[in-house]
């Protein structure tokens, strides 16, 4: 009976790297083809979704096109189309370039409709969306939303405390309704500029997304970047249909940004344990 030679630093070298290889080719292909990991960054989908979600994409519910793929590289021209996102959809895509990273966003307008915003009201195809006043949304204040005046804080106008006297930011919340039944909830915290707006026709091959923060998102009722636009008036525009990259399919985690690297146990403490499975 032949007896098995013993493996060489070398050998063993090999195999490791033969492991990682094939590794990444497995993460690769279920990150590109399946799901993909995303996180939120910003309050743009408030109430739906808060800073410090993580949720899974699912892939292939409408095609494939370079941006399915890591990074958008290698860039492969064409797309492979099987569904077009229906109304009320969140989904992932890539940004316009100069925003060019991936972007989450509600689906409010498909090829052929229009859009318009008229006194805080959606309008689509020219019949306004009903939109009924519901309790107000309330966010407990956490190191991923703090108090203050800035980009994902709570203006000190909506701060408030909650039964337990622990301080909470407090907003206007409404329930949309789109046609064929479709609801979920937006934020309205008074009059802006982005209430009243031209009336969008939404060209073949693009879509019409909105985040549900209407006060606080950068879409596509603002023109994609140009450097000659201040910045609160920046946006998506239209968003090719070859730019999106999956539909949003469940929370896996959510944490309030209160974890310490260094302190496990708070690595539990941080956890919105209620988010974690959420669907869409």
């Amino acid at each position: 009976m032949a007896t098995p030679r013993p493996s060489t630093p070398l050998a063993e070298f090999r195999d490791t790297l033969v492991f990682l290889l094939k590794l990444a080719v497995i993460v690769f292909v279920f990150r590109s083809f399946l799901f993909a990991p995303f996180s939120i960054p910003s309050e743009s989908m408030l109430p739906r979704l808060l800073i410090g979600d993580y949720l899974f994409v699912l892939k292939p519910a409408y095609g494939f096109s370079r941006w399915s793929l890591p990074w958008g590289e290698p860039a492969i021209p064409g797309h492979v189309r099987w569904a077009t996102p229906s109304r009320g959809d969140v989904v992932v895509f890539r940004g316009p370039h100069g925003e060019d990273h991936d972007v989450i966003k509600r689906v409010i307008g498909l090829p052929g409709d229009t859009v318009q915003m008229r006194h805080g009201q959606l309008i689509l195809n020219g019949v306004p969306v009903p939109k009924v006043r519901v309790a107000d949304f309330v966010l407990p204040l956490s190191p991923n939303y703090s108090a203050g005046e800035g980009e994902g804080q709570c203006s000190s106008r909506f701060q408030s405390v909650d039964a337990a006297q622990r301080p909470v930011c407090r907003y206007p919340q409404f329930r949309e309704t789109l046609p064929g039944g479709y609801s979920y909830s937006v934020l309205d915290m008074g009059t802006v500029a982005a209430d009243d707006t031209d009336v969008y026709a939404v060209p073949a091959g693009d879509i019409f997304l909105m985040g549900d923060n209407r006060d606080n998102s950068a879409d596509s009722r603002f023109p994609a970047p140009d450097d000659a636009l201040p910045l609160q008036q920046k946006g998506m525009g239209f968003v090719p249909l070859d730019h999106v990259e999956g539909r949003a399919l469940v929370g896996f985690f959510s944490t309030d940004g209160s974890a310490q690297w260094l302190l496990p146990w708070t690595w539990f403490s941080a956890a919105r344990w209620r988010r974690i499975g959420e669907g869409f």
